[in-house]
């Protein structure tokens, strides 16, 4: 009798084993979304920006209970701390396509995301970035390199033509931090200065990591500069801010992208003042999902969004997107999904171009009044 019931218990066991294997759908699929960013160093809290971006929308995700080809979907991210270095990038790229990601947010610096993104290319795995603008990232000739952001080339060349058709400006000096993302931002910078038929009397450069600026700053005192627009990143762009300040120096201080943030008002103090930034896209504030964005991002992390959460916040939503038009998390099969995409994200319309960048890209110029960063004009690139 005794072993009539197990026999009786074994065959039902089997019997719901093999209904379970019968229905693919109760099966739940994992789909590992990758983010690369400097989670440590310099650049560590713009680095933490995108990634809490990243996982704002995939917890979002998750609640919708997605399913792809009939089976429940749980999105996970795989995040990486690429220190803001090409060398580790590198090495971190290539241990996420190793653990398995179908698509990647990243990155924060041009001179990482350069190096890095041929390693997804030729896994065949798309990449999305928010943050870096080097123009060279999509002309590399890859087909899964996608931006949300304008580039240099468009942010930068609106900087040139306002300092020079609007500010006025006469005598302009143009600083870098010698990175991939700075340099390429100064160049096309002057470019635009030149096409408007601005003067630049001096260009200086400095290492990233530098914290003293006095030979440089000199050297622009003594051309007389109205104006000095520096490419480099928040803290160095306060510190430099400061310095020029301690020197008496009266040129209008311009800033590059990823400048306009509250690192930028806490490190340069009183010294913010009047300082300016042109930054991409559109004032979140004021776009129709702004508000409630930045409101639910201060109630999950409990901190303001810094520039660039938003847009990775997009990146997720509109790979997530393409996963969901094409019934799949295969690469293969939604990136072409991908490069149609039209998408009402909180940074706007969200379509690509042949390349890889969006379509309609803005630049919105800042400038901090009452020690807050207030939008002065938004201009769309042509």
């Amino acid at each position: 009798m005794v072993n009539t019931s197990r026999r009786v218990l074994l065959a039902s066991l089997t019997a719901i084993a093999m209904t379970l294997a019968s229905h693919p759908s109760v099966a739940q699929q994992v789909v590992k979304i990758g983010v690369s960013a400097p989670l440590t160093g310099v650049g560590a809290a713009n680095g933490k920006d995108i990634e809490n971006g990243v996982r704002l929308a995939i917890e979002e995700a998750n609640a919708q209970h997605i399913k792809l080809g009939g089976q429940d979907v749980r999105f996970e991210m795989a995040s990486v701390d690429d220190q803001g270095d090409p060398r580790v990038g590198v090495q971190v790229a290539q241990k996420l396509v190793d653990d398995g990601v179908v698509a990647v947010v990243g990155y924060y610096n041009s001179g990482v995301a350069l190096p890095a993104s041929p390693i997804f290319a030729k896994a065949g795995i798309p990449l999305i970035d928010p943050a870096a603008t080097n123009p060279a990232i999509t002309r590399q000739g890859l087909k899964n390199v996608f931006r949300i952001i304008a580039t240099d080339a468009q942010n930068s060349g609106n900087a040139g033509k306002y300092a020079v058709t609007v500010t006025k400006a006469q005598r302009i000096a143009v600083m870098d931090d010698r990175t991939a993302f700075g340099q390429g931002a100064a160049d096309e910078f002057k470019k635009a200065v030149a096409a408007a038929g601005g003067q630049i009397v001096a260009s200086e450069y400095t290492q990233e990591k530098a914290v003293e600026f006095n030979a440089q700053l000199t050297s622009i005192k003594a051309a007389n500069a109205d104006l000095l627009y520096f490419a480099g990143l928040d803290n160095q762009a306060a510190l430099l801010t400061k310095r020029m300040r301690q020197l008496g120096m009266r040129a209008q201080f311009v800033g590059s992208g990823g400048i306009a943030d509250s690192i930028f008002i806490s490190v340069a103090g009183s010294a913010a003042e009047g300082a300016m930034a042109w930054e991409y896209g559109r004032p979140v504030e004021s776009l129709p999902q702004g508000k409630a964005f930045a409101e639910k991002f201060k109630k999950r992390f409990g901190a303001d969004t810094l520039t660039y959460a938003p847009f990775a916040y997009d990146c997720a939503w509109v790979a997530i997107n393409a996963m969901k038009q094409a019934n799949s998390a295969k690469p293969e099969v939604f990136m072409p999904t991908l490069r149609t995409t039209q998408y009402e994200g909180i940074t706007g319309k969200i379509e690509f171009d042949a390349y890889g960048d969006l379509k309609h890209p803005t630049s919105t110029l800042y400038q901090v009044k009452n020690g807050k960063w207030v939008p002065v004009t938004t201009i769309s690139a042509e």
